[in-house]
């Protein structure tokens, strides 16, 4: 009787859970049976395995087979757990010393031709290793720079069970063939696809080399600095205007103001998009703030995370840490839009099906984006807008009240006039430029929350707000007198203040002064409350 065992890891998205994986021979009739909860793609691996161990050269055992997975009550998927499966059988054949075996963690898929293959999600795999104490992985060779992330963790990454078997017996490690010149490389070679059904939509996902700038964009000189707000204080935003205004355009430029990842915020959001598959070749971490636009008729499970066995990231994932923008937003689904609720609060989300409770990290900055009608012309200079007031109501209200109370800039985007679209050859200030001054608030308010939980100003709890970073006395009258009367709930005071205090950063301001609160106020409620303020600088 041979028995053998080694380690792999089944995610449940982002986290990982080990599982032991034990292989036991025993004299009988011939048969591989593979047990421990295993679903449809991770049972047809007996197939694949038998084809690959038989390919590289060893003879199959012919004894009866039990393959088993632990903890047994925790559902297990996928292809990921090819390696290891292998190489229990071939310690437990004796082909392999089971004792090299014992203390890796193999993650990787197998091909018939004994080919290891890159999957999904190998960096919170790896993570999630190194946390239970594994110092030593085997991966797929195309996997191992993404797997190198996670620090004090030896990376083995082989091209094939030959290689893999080679290595843990000791022998010659036999060549592999790579693509010729000129010839295509093989399809898992080139990166694996995003889910079709977990994240549809998305473009300027990391690896988009081409970022737009802000001197494309004419004129606009208030939804320029609520973009420029927006992103030095990490402060959701709505735009609403007609067709043609430039929404989309603003909505766009926006990752290109945000500052790089910190380390701790690259692997979180690397990990996310490794679990999706969205990954671009030859970029094993991401840097930058991702930037995620899905359609407007996606459905709740592309938005917050689903599908069928375990649940999969969403949109509202693969945004973490960077710009979710809703365009179209009205036409929206109201209970998808209402679905962001929960995650814009508490910065992850929580997708419980029948196979098991997933959670998610969805720190994202939402920008929302809508015409004022159906037709997009209601409120025009010229009058052409035929939309029936019950109509124009209707279109309102699928921008729920609870989600746009978590809006803290609300901003009309007009339509250009003639010399605004021809002023300066139509160009304007360039992303450079307003990035820096996003940097610079950004450190002033690191200074000031520094010690504390928080890096942002739209991450400060309201009463920490008003008792430990006060705005000067007298600056919230024309604030508490709208939270008197009904206009402003309390919430609504809280994030008032928030943008107060961002708009003072970006003015250099030691405390939020009437004018700051009295602009924050203004793009809180849409109303025009004076003149438009002065430049930042």
């Amino acid at each position: 009787m041979g028995f053998a065992r080694t380690c792999a890891v089944a995610l449940i998205g982002v986290d990982g859970v080990l599982v032991e994986v034990q292989a036991d021979l025993e004299p009988g009739v011939t048969a591989f049976t593979l047990v421990g909860l295993p679903d449809k793609s991770l049972t047809e691996s007996r197939d694949r395995v038998r084809a690959a161990i038989v390919n590289s050269g060893v003879a199959w055992p012919q004894k009866k087979l039990t393959v088993g997975l632990s903890p047994a009550s925790v559902p297990k998927g996928g292809s990921g757990f090819d390696i290891a499966v292998a190489c229990a059988i071939l310690a437990a054949a004796e082909r392999v010393d089971p004792r090299e075996i014992a203390g890796l963690t193999m993650i990787g898929e197998v091909g018939l031709d004994g080919s290891v293959r890159p999957v999904r999600g190998v960096l919170p795999a790896v993570l999630a290793a190194a946390d239970a104490g594994y110092k030593r992985v085997v991966v797929p060779e195309q996997a191992a720079p993404e797997a190198s992330l996670v620090p004090d963790v030896t990376v083995l990454g082989v091209r094939s069970l030959r290689q893999l078997i080679a290595l843990l017996a000791d022998e010659p490690v036999p060549e592999e063939e790579t693509p010729q010149d000129g010839e295509p490389p093989a399809p898992f070679l080139a990166g694996l696809p995003a889910l079709p059904d977990a994240a549809p939509g998305l473009i300027g996902m990391p690896g988009n080399e081409h970022v737009a700038d802000l001197a494309d964009v004419a004129g606009q000189t208030r939804a320029r600095r609520a973009l420029e707000i927006a992103a030095a204080g990490r402060h959701h935003l709505f735009f609403e205007g007609p067709p043609g205004a430039g929404k989309t355009m603003l909505a766009e430029r926006l990752p290109g103001l945000l500052p790089d990842l910190t380390p701790q915020e690259s692997l979180e959001v690397t990990a996310v998009h490794s679990v999706a598959g969205a990954l671009p070749p030859g970029q094993p971490l991401v840097s930058r703030p991702p930037y995620c636009a899905p359609h407007h008729s996606a459905t709740m499970a592309a938005l917050v995370g689903g599908g069928s066995g375990l649940p999969r990231p969403g949109a509202v994932s693969l945004a973490h840490h960077g710009v979710l923008f809703l365009d179209e937003a009205a036409e929206c689904a109201t209970r998808v839009l209402d679905a962001l609720r929960q995650p814009l609060e508490s910065g992850s989300i929580v997708v419980a099906r029948a196979a098991g409770m997933m959670r998610m990290p969805a720190r994202f900055l939402l920008v929302l984006a809508a015409n004022p009608c159906p037709c997009g012309l209601y409120g025009g200079p010229g009058g052409e807008c035929e939309c029936r007031p019950a109509s124009v109501r209707r279109y309102h209200a699928r921008l729920s009240g609870p989600l746009l109370d978590r809006v803290d800039l609300r901003v009309g985007v007009e339509p250009l006039a003639r010399h605004e679209l021809f002023a300066n050859g139509g160009r304007s200030e360039s992303t450079a430029q307003a990035a820096e001054r996003v940097r610079e608030a950004r450190e002033r308010a690191a200074a000031r929350f520094l010690g504390t939980p928080w890096s942002t100003n739209s991450e400060v709890p309201g009463h920490e707000l008003r008792t430990r970073y006060p705005a000067l006395p007298g600056a919230l009258g024309e604030a508490e007198a709208d939270l008197e009367c009904g206009r402003l709930t309390a919430r609504g005071l809280d994030r008032v203040l928030r943008v107060a205090w961002t708009v003072a950063d970006l003015a250099g301001h030691d405390r939020p002064n009437h004018e700051d609160v009295g602009f924050a106020l203004e793009l809180r409620t849409g109303v025009r409350r004076g003149a438009l303020q002065g430049d930042f600088a």
